[in-house]
């Protein structure tokens, strides 16, 4: 092994939009010479190892094809609950028992701010960890406040005072204070400190943060944690982007003007409610061609010669095709469409994508619609918008090219090893 190699954790829990960053820093983290390991649901071991990477199994396995479990995941209003309180929380002790065989021998854990474990893990070990945070709205600024997915009409109180974000996220806090009881009672066990709310406090490391996302959408705020650093978006580019579009896909792109792409990412598609059928009729009335990325669904039945259906193309390829992107808004979507340089029509489903499309509407780059009003005759109306005033074009290759130029994943590297250098310096000169 290379001087100075170390064995580094990456633990995350959740959908391909949790996992895609881990790999693209266990991948360069490697190119550097260090040892990653990826610690995640049994579900992405042959994705994993298939990158040569190692892989520890961590507890719970959330089968997100799982229409039974997709349906109230992607409920706006109790998604996150049933997400924290019904599959991740209850089975913290799993998880934890998981991830301390994942780190024996590690030097370092970076883990997703869902692993609610990883506190407690470095805590038990006295090991130090990075905290991995993939969108804005976790950090629940009030300085820059977030949209609730339970409350996503609250944006209207955006330019509000502080001290009312402030007292927003203090009913926010005092709701979830049964949610983590099982964390207060595991950490009792263990004879760990109390603790804090881990939703909003204890899933931020002491010693890194990792902001993984570009400020183009959000900047650093006074009230974000100690010792973040924020290095920008980092993108994973997978087999099938290195591969290019399929043949048919890109036949048909070859074959006319950009068309409007819509998708749901990988989360969201597994519970899509009508979603491709209101959007192929949106397609047809604005007429315009469309893809659809539909994974598993059926095709639209509207689909004609101006529209193609596939199951799944590479975000990073396909993007800067089209005219505009319509999508659920998640933080890895959202990133590859802004890094495309194309407008998007956000329809969120729940969780940080409500903060995502609004921030996205701020800037300028898109427009939003909420997926209790997103119909064939709304969809047209709004794609009509954002492709007729070519202001929400130019502002999104204006900041399509800024980010094109960041370099998200080299800072993110170089946080890390910095963090490594510290603990070397202080063992060398112990006395300072």
């Amino acid at each position: 092994m290379p001087n100075g190699s170390k064995r580094i954790v990456l633990a995350t829990i959740g959908s391909l939009g949790d996992l895609h960053p881990c790999l693209a820093l266990a991948l360069a983290l490697r190119e550097r010479g260090h040892r990653p390991l990826i610690a995640s649901t049994e579900a992405y071991r042959s994705k994993v190892e298939a990158l040569g990477l190692q892989f520890h199994v961590i507890r719970p396995d959330i089968a997100v094809r799982d229409p039974a479990l997709m349906g109230p995941l992607m409920d706006m209003r109790r998604g996150p609950e049933v997400l924290l309180r019904r599959l991740i929380l209850p089975v913290i002790r799993d998880t934890y028992e998981d991830l301390i065989e994942a780190v024996t021998g590690a030097d370092l854990l970076i883990a997703g701010e869902i692993v609610f474990a990883a506190p407690l893990v470095a805590e038990k070990l006295r090991m130090r960890w990075v905290s991995a945070i993939l969108s804005p709205f976790s950090f629940f600024s009030s300085l820059d406040p977030p949209v609730f997915p339970l409350a996503p009409s609250l944006d209207l109180l955006y330019r509000a005072s502080p001290l009312v974000h402030k007292a927003l996220l203090k009913t926010a806090q005092l709701a979830t204070l049964s949610w983590w009881k099982p964390v207060r009672k595991l950490r009792r066990e263990l004879g760990l400190r109390p603790g804090r709310n881990p939703i909003f406090y204890d899933k931020f490391s002491p010693n890194l943060t990792l902001a993984l996302f570009s400020s183009e959408i959000a900047r650093p705020q006074d009230d974000w944690p100690p010792n973040t650093i924020q290095p920008g978006y980092v993108y994973y580019d997978d087999a099938e982007a290195q591969s290019g579009l399929p043949a048919e896909l890109s036949a048909f792109l070859d074959a006319g003007r950009p068309p409007i792409v819509f998708t749901l990412g990988s989360s969201a598609v597994h519970e899509p409610r009508g979603f491709f059928e209101e959007s192929a009729a949106a397609a047809a009335i604005v007429k315009r061609r469309a893809v659809f990325l539909i994974a598993d669904n059926p095709p639209p039945p509207r689909a004609s010669s101006e529209m193609i259906a596939v199951p799944y193309a590479s975000f990073s390829n396909l993007f800067p095709h089209a005219a505009a992107i319509v999508h659920q808004g998640g933080s890895g979507t959202t990133a590859q469409a802004l890094r495309a340089g194309r407008p998007s029509l956000i329809m969120p489903c729940g969780f940080d994508q409500p903060d995502n499309a609004a921030r996205v509407q701020r800037m300028g780059a898109g427009l939003t619609l909420s997926r209790n009003r997103y119909t064939a005759s709304n969809a047209a109306k709004v794609l009509e918008k954002l492709l007729d005033d070519p202001q929400y074009s130019s502002k999104a290759e204006q900041i399509g090219d800024r980010l094109r130029a960041e370099n998200g994943i080299g800072h993110a590297c170089d946080a890390i090893e910095a963090l490594f250098m510290r603990d070397a310096a202080i063992e060398s000169n112990p006395s300072n």
